[in-house]
């Protein structure tokens, strides 16, 4: 189960994240966010974060055009569209060569067939808790009704996950397959300021899974 740490601003802590080798890591490039980068970013170090490392730029209703910039400006290798953008949206963009995540807000009344429509010009999916804001709500929706998904393109678990539910989404992830999650708010001290201690431990557990898998 791959791991994306999002949210991240400020370079001495993107460095402490870094460190820790997290399969994706996320920078949120929406003005309403309380972890909008706006002008934190260094480009120079931000390109020069280790290619094993995933960078993903989170956008909502963002123009094409500002994706596309802000993409090739930091190196980002995917755009992750966490607003109302339609299946030509991610066309467009794909067609440009940038690599896509489409972000879908869940309660219990989602239709899981309307991902068909995007499934053709995405790469993945990320699914988090219908709620106030985009993302970032800190609380997670019912993952039973995740068995309706055909699990056709890789799925990034979202929304509410934290130290205190790691192992419900490790024991969920034994009934329904689960790319990768996403961690955010639960995992800070801050908005934009992420507990190193808390991740570690977090690693630690996602990494134990995954060697126990291995030897299996």
């Amino acid at each position: 189960m791959k791991i994306k740490v999002c949210g991240m601003r400020e370079r001495s802590n993107i460095e402490e994240v870094v460190a820790l080798q997290p399969n994706f890591i996320g920078f949120i490039f929406y003005e309403k966010s309380p972890r909008f980068v706006a002008d934190l970013l260094n480009e120079e170090y931000i390109r020069s974060i280790p290619q094993n490392i995933k960078k993903v730029g989170v956008f909502v209703n963002a123009s094409p055009g500002h994706i596309v910039d802000t993409v090739k400006k930091y190196d980002l290798q995917y755009a992750q569209l966490h607003g109302n953008e339609l299946p030509d949206m991610c066309r467009s963009l794909r067609q440009k060569g940038i690599n896509i995540i489409k972000a879908f807000s869940i309660d219990e009344n989602f239709n899981f067939n309307m991902l068909n429509n995007y499934k053709s010009f995405c790469d993945m999916f990320l699914f988090d808790t219908k709620g106030a804001s985009p993302g970032g709500n800190g609380v997670p929706f019912n993952w039973n009704i995740l068995s309706k998904y055909d699990n056709e393109k890789p799925l990034f678990l979202s929304g509410g996950i934290g130290p205190d539910n790691i192992e419900s989404v490790i024991e969920l992830s034994k009934k329904i397959r689960i790319y990768g999650i996403d961690v955010n708010s639960l995992f800070e001290t801050e908005p934009g300021m992420k507990d190193i201690t808390k991740l570690e431990k977090l690693f630690g557990q996602i990494r134990v899974k995954a060697t126990e898998e291995a030897g299996a």
